[in-house]
């Protein structure tokens, strides 16, 4: 399927690109030749083909879920210039 010049300059419009006289020719060939590349993918035959999310059959190693730190919240809060109850106090920015 080709893309006609008036198609791509509407596509243009809506996308809110501004494009030049000599890029249109150029837009219409390309965009046309990626029309043509989705046409011949629906082709291919994938009755029978499985999706999947990942082309390789690995799993996501993962570390155990141990406490590593020490809580040295109080540390942290020392130079703070206000806190309650370990959180830490700032001023009101929203009615």
């Amino acid at each position: 399927m080709a893309l006609t010049r008036k198609e791509v300059e509407n596509i243009a419009y809506l996308a809110r690109l501004e494009i030049t006289e000599q890029e249109i020719s150029a837009y219409v060939q390309n965009l046309s030749s990626i029309i043509d590349l989705v046409d011949q993918l629906e082709a291919a035959p994938t009755e029978g083909v499985d999706p999947m999310a990942h082309p390789l059959s690995m799993t996501q190693p993962l570390r155990l879920d141990e406490v590593t730190e020490s809580n040295q919240r109080d540390r942290y809060q020392a130079n703070a210039s206000s806190t309650e109850a370990g959180l830490y106090l700032v001023p009101k920015v929203i009615e």
